[in-house]
């Protein structure tokens, strides 16, 4: 796996690593340099040839550093030269040091290739609000597209006719940065939908849902009615679709209603009044357990955990603890 240096002026590099931290999960093999008012640039580069030698593979190194020209970049630049394997990249955000993490997940990724990478979601992460602020990108040339655009006809069979489901999820917040990032790197989907009768009905929480969709993908918020009439039309058979229901009980109703989910990522509950907390991410009240226990008798199969770098939960004893700690308050 490609080591990684996160390397700034101040304490930039040490808070971006425990940020990313907080939407990817902890990473193996990721170090933070931070040069300090009371540093020299020999100082620095000591600094940062200790934290290489304790990443795993010293030959795949990649330097995400803060400023083009500062020191932390100069002392590095002094290190490539006799290291032709290692990359470094500057105008270090949160979304390179996420797509770094994601790229390197690839074993047979190098530093070269991750660093090639990053460029453009970098960049892609810089957004403006209102949308009119945003400067006018350059026209590209549009390929064909390869799927009708436009209206498509009732009865148009795309694809093999059937929508596809990278990942359906559970989750009290929808859409946020762990889904935005690291889940649809993972995945890949070509769009994200969120199944909600109430966040269908309530335009503010739509707007804001689709305003954090990430680069390149769209997000719509619709019924659960809707989602069920989605999924057996084959005019989405082309279609790759991330679902995020808010509770486990519109999942329920949009399985119930013919839609064929197989596997479900349970990422967040949150916790309110009634419930008891079972996990750091998940707390269920009666009905949940209820909710949970008829999905998976329907052949449900739960991956409980909140990003993919996390170990999974195991779904059985997670139930257990909630039935005992409920029975408890009772």
């Amino acid at each position: 796996m490609v080591g990684i240096v996160l390397a700034s002026h101040g304490d930039l590099a040490q808070g971006i690593k425990q940020t990313a931290s907080m939407v990817f999960g902890d990473q193996p093999d990721v170090v933070s340099v931070s040069l300090q008012p009371s540093m020299g640039p020999d100082d620095l580069r000591a600094e940062i040839e200790k934290e290489v030698a304790t990443l795993s593979d010293q030959e795949q190194v990649l330097f995400l550093v803060d400023l083009w020209g500062g020191t932390p970049f100069n002392q590095i630049n002094g290190l490539l030269d006799g290291h032709p394997t290692w990359a470094a990249v500057t105008g270090m955000n949160l979304p390179m040091v996420i797509t770094a993490y994601t790229l390197r997940m690839n074993p047979e990724a190098t530093a070269h290739e991750i660093a090639t990478g990053l460029i453009q979601e970098s960049r892609d992460g810089v957004r403006v609000k209102p949308e009119s602020l945003e400067p006018e990108a350059p026209k590209a040339v549009e390929a064909a597209p390869t799927h009708p655009t436009g209206s498509i006809p009732e009865g148009t069979v795309l694809g093999d006719g059937h929508i596809k489901f990278v990942l359906c999820r559970v989750d009290t917040r929808l859409l946020h940065g762990q889904v935005a990032t690291t889940w649809t790197k993972q995945t890949g989907p070509d769009r994200i939908i969120v199944v909600s009768d109430a966040v269908s009905h309530d335009e503010l929480r739509k707007t804001m849902i689709q305003q954090a969709a990430p680069p390149g993908v769209k997000a719509h918020v619709v019924p659960i009615q809707k989602m069920i009439d989605v999924a057996k039309d084959p005019r989405f058979g082309a279609t790759k679709a991330m679902l995020l229901f808010e509770t486990p009980q519109d999942l329920l109703k949009c399985i119930e209603g013919g839609v064929d989910i197989k596997k479900v990522n349970l990422g967040s509950m949150a916790h309110s009044v009634g419930k008891v907390v079972v996990t750091n991410a998940i707390a269920m009240d009666q009905a949940d357990v209820e909710c949970l226990e008829t999905l998976a008798a329907k052949g449900v199969e739960f991956d409980v955990r909140k990003v993919p770098a996390d170990s999974p939960e195991n779904f059985d004893s997670m139930m257990k603890k909630a039935k005992s700690e409920l029975a408890a308050q009772a």
